[in-house]
């Protein structure tokens, strides 16, 4: 039999030709690919390691590298010597080997929890970020890790391009290789911002916590390690409850990372995190403020060191104020209103005590102080300095004035006419009674009587410097002033005649040096009315209190003195006043001028100021007020209903009574 011919058919040799040339074809595509890969990943090593080299040789001693702030910082402490409120970026360095292990943990767990593992970039982390955001549709999670931030925050800004993200990759190297893990740790808890001006998780513990971030237990770790994500948002003092569900998701990391038994998580999901008494009470912001804004820029808001200002605030009366402002409009405004107040307390020599500078309707830090800040008229509670003015000029509180409709040429503006507040007139009345009453013909003639320039010598000699009118409706309290510095007028009042210009720095100091770089900027007190015409004045406005337009103001138990003010349109409400111990000054009314609804000074204010002076008075000792009694009455020559300055000869007869009492006294 034939045998089979073993040759390949037409077509098998045709599909081993294919097979060939197929082979062929991948195995130089192949190579190819790997020609280029390989090039291309020496390429990348190289770039990778010159710019690995590039940061390495940027990076200074990682001491250099823990304060990142680009300001300094300003700790404020009350009369106490207690912190009270801090401005500007705070800074207290901590190290990964000295911070509380609880803090390291919540940190790690929270941020990069192969930390300890990886060479400064982690895929894993990086492919499960990439996972999450895929499935999310958006950017949910990142995938830096501890040491990438570090380096963001070390050499780049904020922006978040491909650009900057790759660069973080041979930052991260260069530190990998430059430091230790614990330095690259120390580095991040030093620089991380926390909110409330806290630089650093040390800086963050003394805020809210009032501790050290080497005490910290595991439910105010996880409160710290929280404010990374959010810290305006989570921020304690903004938002507690936020920051303590935000607590809660990492203390529930650290117990699923074995960083926690379930006792030590069940124990810190039980007792979270509290603020501490100062953090908490957020006392003294518009006193703050204020201070901030009377010393040096370059100490306070521009400053590069971190300083410490000791102050005149008194926490105590600071309360006291803001709990009698809330109990007023809680009870005795409408749901809803709008109305604003401020209230300055201080001591007769003019040391603040406490400023509230409005109501907290949606009040945000560094808001307008209405009690430093807005100038308002006010009325009659600038009557006070012009009977002081008459007083100085040898005026005594029985000297009888003619309370009568009068008529005064204005140049430039016609007649004017003032009316009284009750629209009537009482003819012939005592300067004590016309303060009483408030009664404003009586301010009119007295201003006139003594002089304008007199009346505005003796406002600025005890403290009010913004610009007073010129005409005859200066008595009436036309000019627009400050509460502080009307408030501190009257302190001038109490203090015997003599200056009071408000204050509240006593010392400022870098921290940890004891030097003080800055005193009391203090003027020596200077009598600016004499010391028994001043107790005529504290006589008069004590009759004001006890039964005249100030009733309400009165405090059981304990003397006080003070005068009321309601402007035109009742635009203004005040109420000024003082025992012998503080005065304080109480303004109410609408930012935006619109007149108040049946508000007067002698009533919501004063019913404000009565409410303050009530707490802050608690548990003192009764103290006399500075008044002196005046002698029996003596008589003027009347002033007629047309002439408000009364004769010549009265003039001169005053004014030499005036020098002979500065020479012999008034006995």
């Amino acid at each position: 039999m034939a045998r089979k011919s073993r040759g390949k058919t037409p077509q098998a040799r045709r599909l081993g030709l294919f097979e060939r040339m197929l082979r062929w074809t991948f195995g130089k595509v192949f190579g190819l690919i790997w020609w280029i890969g390989l090039r291309t990943a020496v390429l990348l090593g190289l770039t990778l390691g010159g710019a690995t080299l590039y940061y390495y040789a940027k990076l200074p001693p990682m001491e250099e590298l823990l304060d990142g702030r680009e300001g300094g910082s300003v700790t404020l402490l009350d009369r106490n010597s207690d912190v009270f409120a801090w401005r500007g970026q705070q800074y207290q360095g901590v190290r990964t080997e000295t911070a509380s292990p609880h803090l390291v943990n919540a940190v790690v767990a929270t941020e990069d929890r192969r930390f300890f593992s990886h060479f400064g970039v982690d895929p894993k982390g990086i492919a499960r970020a990439m996972t999450q955001n895929i499935k999310a549709g958006r950017l949910v999670q990142g995938g830096s890790t501890i040491t990438q931030q570090v380096a963001k925050n070390v050499f780049f800004d904020n922006s978040r391009t491909l650009e900057r993200k790759l660069k973080e990759i041979p930052a991260a190297l260069a530190m990998e290789i430059k430091y230790e893990k614990n330095d690259i740790l120390s580095i991040y808890l030093n620089r991380a911002y926390l909110g409330a001006g806290a630089q650093g998780f040390e800086a963050a513990a003394q805020r809210y916590f009032n501790k050290s971030a080497r005490e910290v237990n595991p439910a105010e770790a996880a409160m710290l390690a929280g404010l990374l994500k959010a810290p305006s948002r989570y921020a304690p003092t903004t938002n507690l409850a936020a920051a303590q569900g935000r607590a809660d998701v990492i203390v529930g990391l650290m117990q699923d990372q074995g960083k926690l038994t379930r006792v030590e998580a069940d124990l810190a999901r039980a007792q979270p995190a509290a603020l501490s008494r100062a953090a908490n009470q957020k006392a003294g912001g518009f006193f703050a403020d204020w201070v901030m804004e009377a010393g040096p820029a370059f100490l306070t808001k521009s400053t590069s060191e971190d300083v410490q200002i000791s102050t005149t605030f008194d926490r105590r009366i600071q309360r006291a104020a803001e709990e009698a402002l809330d109990f007023v409009f809680e009870t005795k405004v409408r749901e809803g209103s709008k109305a604003q107040a401020a209230i300055v307390v201080m001591s007769p020599d003019g040391a603040v005590r406490a400023m509230v500078g409005g109501r907290d309707v949606g009040r945000t830090p560094g808001q307008f102080n209405r009690a430093v800040q807005a100038l308002r008229q006010p009325g009659s509670a600038f009557k006070t300095l012009v009977y002081a003015a008459g007083l100085e000029t040898g005026m005594q509180p029985f000297d009888t004035f003619y309370d009568a409709p009068i008529k005064l040429e204005v140049a430039g503006s016609g007649t004017w006419e003032p009316k009284n507040y009750t629209r009537d007139f009482k003819g012939e009345v005592t300067l004590t009674e016309a303060f009483r009453q408030s009664i404003n013909t009586v301010a009119v003639k007295v201003s006139e009587r003594v002089g304008r320039e007199r009346v505005r010598a003796l406002a600025m000699d005890f403290g009010v410097t913004t610009e007073l009118a010129n005409g005859p409706a200066l008595a009436l309290g036309v000019s627009e002033t400050t509460l502080l510095q009307l408030t501190g007028a009257y302190a001038g009042i109490l203090n015997g005649g003599r200056r009071s210009l408000p204050y509240g720095m006593l010392e400022l100091k870098l921290k940890g040096d004891n030097s003080v770089i800055m005193g009391a900027d203090r003027q020596a007190p200077v009598r600016v009315m004499d010391e028994r015409a001043a107790g005529h004045l504290v006589y008069m406005m004590r009759r004001a209190v006890e039964d005249g337009t100030g009733t309400r103001s009165i405090l059981p138990g304990r003397p006080s003195a003070g005068k009321t003010g309601t402007t035109q349109a009742a635009r203004d409400a005040w109420f000024i006043g003082f025992t012998g111990d503080y005065v304080a000054g109480v303004w109410m009314g609408y930012d935006d001028n619109t007149p108040l609804k049946g508000v007067t000074g002698g009533g919501l204010p004063a019913d404000i100021w009565r409410e303050t002076m009530l707490r802050v008075h608690e548990g003192l000792p009764v103290s006399p007020l500075p008044e002196i009694v005046p002698e029996q009455p003596r008589v003027l020559a009347q002033n007629t209903p047309q002439s408000p300055s009364g004769n010549d000869d009265d003039v001169a007869r005053n004014i030499l009574q005036s020098v002979l009492r500065g020479i012999f006294g008034n006995n």
